[in-house]
């Protein structure tokens, strides 16, 4: 947008030359792809990729012209999204462009001048009573939705990591099971299953080969994410619950409960997969055992 006055960054010989040596890409198009190759969710891929087109369309110039002008305006044309959403969204413009200064493609990270709208923390909302998650597994009719929903409550697996898990990823132990999971970031980790979830998992398999999906659609192969969403909004309404539960419910549910009932935060974290102990301790917050309005004499 010709409106916004330049940015000028007086940049010397050596570091002309430094900045040269590092350039990794020769192009918007190109700078996108090595942004969103880092990611190994086709998820993540996917959402990066609209977000990448949908800035680059509202812009309408090169990375390198861009100017806090325009992702003032940007953002300003966000206006009626959730914040959430809003949030998200000026996230990844602002990873964007840092990994484009990053690798010497953008002399300037003009990102760092604006923050992505504060998002309200909803993560107490979305923890469903133990009693309301145990009443969900118990009221499903159907052995393979049932065993699904109990993997994911009592391993607290991301939807995607239990879609694609195959029979090969499951292995007997100590009278129960563990399993192999393939999560984010292309992070594998082992989860103990209680025997409870894995006699489940057994009576379900029937003749199926270890390469065979464990939980097969219709047309005999991995379950799809959005399948899984909506069987659990079913399962969600069987049992009264909100309208609002959805798939991930299960995952929160699954940390809240099990720190309720004293699992080690480290533990917790290793199990969910979670790059950070500071990922985990939200779980903390969001349910405190105890609380100074408790001492008041009101």
């Amino acid at each position: 947008m010709s409106d916004n006055l330049p940015i000028v960054v007086e940049v010397d010989a050596s570091d002309k030359l430094s900045f040269a040596s590092r350039q990794q890409a020769d192009s918007d198009h190109h700078l996108v792809a090595l942004w969103i190759g880092r990611h190994s969710s086709l998820h993540t891929r996917r959402n990066y990729q609209r977000q990448a087109d949908r800035f680059l369309g509202f812009v309408r110039c090169p990375l390198a012209e861009v100017r806090i002008g325009d992702l003032q305006a940007y953002i300003a044309s966000l206006d009626g999204l959730a914040v959430g959403t809003r949030a998200a969204m000026v996230a990844a413009v602002k990873s964007l462009l840092s990994f484009g200064q990053e690798i010497g493609y953008l002399r300037v990270n003009v990102g760092k001048a604006v923050k992505a709208p504060p998002v309200k923390n909803t993560l107490a909302e979305r923890i469903m009573a133990e009693a309301d998650a145990m009443l969900m597994l118990r009221l499903e009719p159907l052995p393979r939705n049932r065993a699904l929903l109990t993997l994911l409550y009592g391993g607290g697996l991301r939807v995607s990591e239990a879609c694609g898990l195959r029979w090969r990823d499951l292995a007997p132990r100590d009278g129960a099971g563990q399993a192999t999971v393939f999560g984010k970031g292309g992070k594998t980790r082992v989860v103990l299953l209680s025997a409870n979830t894995w006699g489940m998992l057994a009576a379900i398999r029937g003749e199926a080969r270890s390469d065979d999906p464990v939980f097969r659609s219709r047309k005999a192969g991995h379950l799809d994410v959005s399948a899984v969403h909506r069987l659990v909004k079913v399962a969600a309404a069987r049992a009264g619950l909100s309208e609002d539960v959805s798939a991930h419910w299960l995952r929160h549910a699954h940390a809240s409960h099990s720190l309720d009932r004293g699992a080690p935060l480290s533990l917790v974290k290793d199990t969910l997969g979670h790059a950070s102990v500071a990922t985990t301790g939200r779980y903390l917050h969001a349910r405190p055992s105890d609380s100074s309005s408790r001492y008041l004499g009101i």
